[in-house]
């Protein structure tokens, strides 16, 4: 039996167990271990479980795995939380650039606020009822006029699950505009297969759509979700979207050891 230290971070609600795995003793092969850690009843809990490495590039990797136990693509509030961890390690003191599954990002943190850049936006996809776009994950947007109403996990799984993405599936974000700056958004998260608190590549997704959608003519956006408040910012240019960035809490919760 090993001894695993670990540390619980949350984003807006969106929960992570961070480990330090740059001495490469964690067995991240073992799907079913990493599932019994995220779930909240006979583990520690969390919405995915991160491991912080060594890079040959950068300050450090992400290593991002859903609570399914399975590694999955880029997560926004995971992405802001191991930045808080590595600088609780004393990785780099305020900025810092890192790799992840969807390449090199960029961020800076002041106290708890993680300002974290994101992969260019290269197309926001128009579909009868929908919008589409992969902000490093997939997303499917819905725009709605009672957010408080929707059904996200019944709703959510259905499309998750459903033509165009069956088996690979998509995340599913349901949006309400409250203002022109304001837009308030509940997602529907695959891997986890039920509503989160937050979800930053969401939040991300959804500000790009409604500024692509001519929703608001604002490039610096407030996004509420379950768990609090993030910011989105990003730039146009040549029909895609740079310099994007998620700005919002990354909280350090607790830590503690586990035996695995």
């Amino acid at each position: 039996m090993t001894t695993i230290a670990f540390q619980k971070f949350q984003g807006a609600g969106n929960d992570f167990i961070m480990i330090d795995n740059r001495e490469d003793l964690f067995p991240k092969n073992s799907s079913k271990l990493i599932e019994k850690l995220c779930n909240r009843k006979f583990g520690i809990g969390a919405d995915g479980l991160i491991l912080l490495e060594n890079s040959d590039k950068y300050d450090f990797k992400m290593i991002y795995f859903n609570s399914d136990g399975n590694e999955s693509t880029m997560c926004g509030n995971g992405g802001r939380c191991i930045v808080s961890f590595a600088n609780k390690l004393n990785v780099f003191d305020q900025e810092t650039t890192f790799e992840a599954i969807d390449g090199k990002h960029f961020a800076s943190i002041v106290g708890e606020i993680v300002e974290l850049q994101m992969s260019d936006i290269l197309e926001v996809e128009y579909h009868q009822n929908y919008y589409f776009v992969n902000s490093g994950s997939p997303h499917h947007i819905i725009l709605t006029t009672h957010l408080n109403l929707c059904n996200v996990v019944s709703e959510g799984r259905k499309i998750r699950n459903g033509a165009p993405y069956f088996e690979e599936g998509s995340n599913v974000n349901f949006v309400e505009k409250i203002s022109e700056n304001h837009f308030k958004i509940r997602t529907y998260e695959r891997g986890v297969e039920d509503e989160t608190l937050a979800c930053g590549t969401g939040a991300t997704a959804v500000a790009v759509a409604m500024y692509d959608a001519k929703m608001t003519n604002i490039n610096n956006l407030k996004i509420e979700t379950l768990g609090g408040h993030l910011e989105v910012s990003f730039k146009k240019e040549n029909n895609h979207y740079s310099n994007v960035f998620l700005k919002g809490p990354a909280t350090f919760v607790f830590k503690g050891e586990i035996n695995i």
